[in-house]
């Protein structure tokens, strides 16, 4: 089939079934998860670790659907202007109305497909593409059709459908085209067909056990139907295939979009005793290659989820291997998604209650595990939801909070409080509940 001709059905089949099917009325403003991750300081931090301004940027949203992550992006980077394309002239419909909706000015859409990118002579500051490129009948196409709207400093995030993860629904998707349900656009009838047959199967059958669900045979999941068993133009890939991707397309990987649950060592019983093997080898091991192996042990991300841009990411180290002159030097801010007056009211609660907190209660995205702070860390932060601080600033107010070492009950001397000021911030800092930023 010729890529027009492909395009062509995913365009009629999104046309037909806009998506995401989400209220207009639903907003993401009380979802910190979902604004962490489309906040432009999230990925412009993991590339230069350094906070990035929101404000005169242009966001575009490639494939933006009905809308939904074009509202996100709005909200999550105020003063940014918001531009979004589709292929489905009902799906940009969906779009301008919601943001209509909800009050954003800042923003307008166009029918124009992402291959087409090169010779509109539009530029951006950040791009999303989101559940996009695996339905493109080229990725590498899709990518460089996307890089050439990018800034030179801008960034793009894109993912792929994990072959491995997804690849039951690959399997069902290719034994309803052997049956002609997805020769041309499916609609209500291919549906009806695909939850008799599936119904009818033996619960045993391996297909239904991996990829059927009772609620599937309500006519409210027509939209699960067409984005999994009868996906058109649906694609699988692998993390070496990704990485081949953005070399071919002249991109540089910054990170993962969940980085946080991409590290292999957690997979392990005991992180900090592992396998003399992996113990010795595992540190110096190509991050494209522990991607790989977290893969081939737990394929369980649907999407591989990345960042990527013109530029590399920075080569600093890492902040427990920073010098004294680099941490007085650096700036220290709280994640935007973290400065909000719902979230700062708890935190003064949790500090008149004496309580220990686990930050990932107010974000839980970027902490797989518990993220304690006892009252001291939260007093030594709090003046930073008015706003960053010099470290050297930082500092001082921790000396003041704790001016006694709790056992000795001796004045903690200077040097032993940056210490533990600095491992609390590396340590928070590891999910982005910090940014520590360099001039």
């Amino acid at each position: 089939m010729a890529a027009t001709d492909e395009l062509e059905k995913v365009r009629r089949q999104f046309d037909y079934g806009p998506y995401p099917r989400i209220p207009i009325e639903k907003t993401p403003k009380d979802d910190p998860n979902v604004l962490f991750v489309h906040d432009l300081v999230t990925a412009f931090y993991r590339r230069d670790h350094r906070v990035s301004e929101t404000k005169g940027r242009r966001i575009l949203d490639a494939g933006c659907g009905t809308g939904y992550k074009s509202l996100v992006l709005a909200i999550a980077n105020p003063g940014a202007e918001i531009v979004g394309i589709d292929l489905s002239p009902e799906s940009v419909k969906l779009a301008a109305e919601r943001l209509k909706f909800h009050g954003v000015d800042n923003a307008h859409f166009e029918v124009r497909s992402i291959l087409d990118l090169p010779d509109w002579g539009q530029q951006f500051d950040y791009i999303n593409c989101d559940e996009v490129l695996y339905l493109l009948p080229d990725p590498v196409e899709g990518l460089k059709a996307l890089k050439s709207a990018l800034t030179p400093a801008g960034i793009l995030r894109a993912n792929l459908h994990s072959a491995l993860q997804r690849f039951p629904y690959f399997r069902a998707q290719n034994l309803f085209k052997l049956m002609g349900l997805m020769d041309d656009n499916p609609e209500e009838m291919e549906m009806e067909i695909v939850r008799e047959i599936m119904k009818e199967l033996k619960d045993g059958v391996d297909l239904k056990a991996r990829t059927w669900n009772p609620r599937y045979e309500q006519e409210d999941s027509n939209e699960t139907l067409l984005v999994n068993h009868l996906m058109v133009g649906d694609k699988g890939s692998t993390i070496p295939q990704l990485f081949q991707y953005l070399e071919a397309a002249g991109l540089e990987f910054i990170s993962m979009v969940n980085w946080r649950h991409w590290n292999p060592v957690d997979l392990f019983k005991d992180p900090d005793n592992l396998p003399t093997f992996l113990a010795l080898s595992l540190p110096g091991v190509p991050l494209s290659v522990q991607l790989e192996m977290y893969e081939l042990l737990h394929p369980v991300h649907r999407l591989l989820d990345f960042w990527c841009s013109l530029q590399p990411r920075a080569a600093l180290p890492d902040l427990g291997e920073w010098s004294e002159e680099q941490w007085d030097q650096s700036t220290i801010y709280l994640h935007p998604q973290l400065r909000t007056e719902s979230i700062r009211e708890k935190w003064l609660g949790y500090l008149k209650d004496r309580m220990i907190v686990d930050l990932g209660t107010f974000l839980s995205f970027s902490s797989p595990a518990p993220t304690y702070v006892d009252p001291l860390g939260l007093a030594t932060l709090l003046p930073l939801f008015e706003g960053p601080l010099p470290f050297p600033a930082l500092w001082d107010r921790y000396q003041h909070l704790a001016p006694l070492d709790p056992v000795t009950l001796e004045p903690i001397e200077p040097k032993v409080a940056r210490q533990q000021l600095q491992a609390l911030l590396t340590r928070l800092e590891l999910s982005l509940f910090v940014l520590v930023s360099l001039p």
